[in-house]
């Protein structure tokens, strides 16, 4: 694991990243989560059955609502302007797996953006399916992959 801490200058204070030098290249990030549900919470969401409403068209929404907001949330977060934004879903026999991917062109990657995209959408599967399992368990947050910058291709291992 390479990188020197650029969060904080020579005083040790927190500081935003000066990017001013960098080359604006095209940048990729995929994070994904997940979120495990009791089989009946899963059955109501395939079937349209939750109260609240479509709960993956919601969450959907909340997570590229939340990478636009990545800045907003993480202090020193540069605020970055999207080409392209999605999240999507797999159901499984027990867990939903997120995927939020950001594209853009820029001098800072997009890594934050997906990471909070992602968190937003599983958080919000949970607040719409609460009142139906309070036992669920959001986890496996991680960047998947990123591409673009100075520090080039990063693709997580399976």
């Amino acid at each position: 694991m390479g990188g020197e801490f650029t969060h904080f200058d020579g005083k040790g204070n927190a500081i935003m990243v000066d990017v001013s030098a960098k080359e604006v290249t095209e940048r990729f990030a995929a994070a994904g989560g997940s979120i495990t549900v009791s089989g009946e919470t899963l059955s109501a969401i395939r079937g349209g059955k939750v109260k609240k409403g479509d709960v993956l068209g919601v969450a959907r929404i909340a997570g590229i609502m939340a990478a636009k907001r990545a800045a907003s949330l993480i202090p020193l977060c540069h605020p970055l302007a999207f080409d392209s934004c999605a999240v999507d879903f797999t159901l499984g026999a027990d867990k939903i797996e997120a995927v939020c991917t950001v594209r853009l062109s820029g001098k800072t990657g997009a890594e934050m953006e997906a990471l909070t995209g992602v968190s937003a959408a599983l958080l919000t599967i949970y607040d719409m399916c609460k009142a139906l399992d309070r036992a669920m368990v959001i986890g496996d947050i991680r960047l998947l992959e990123k591409s673009g910058g100075r520090s080039g291709h990063f693709r997580r291992e399976a």
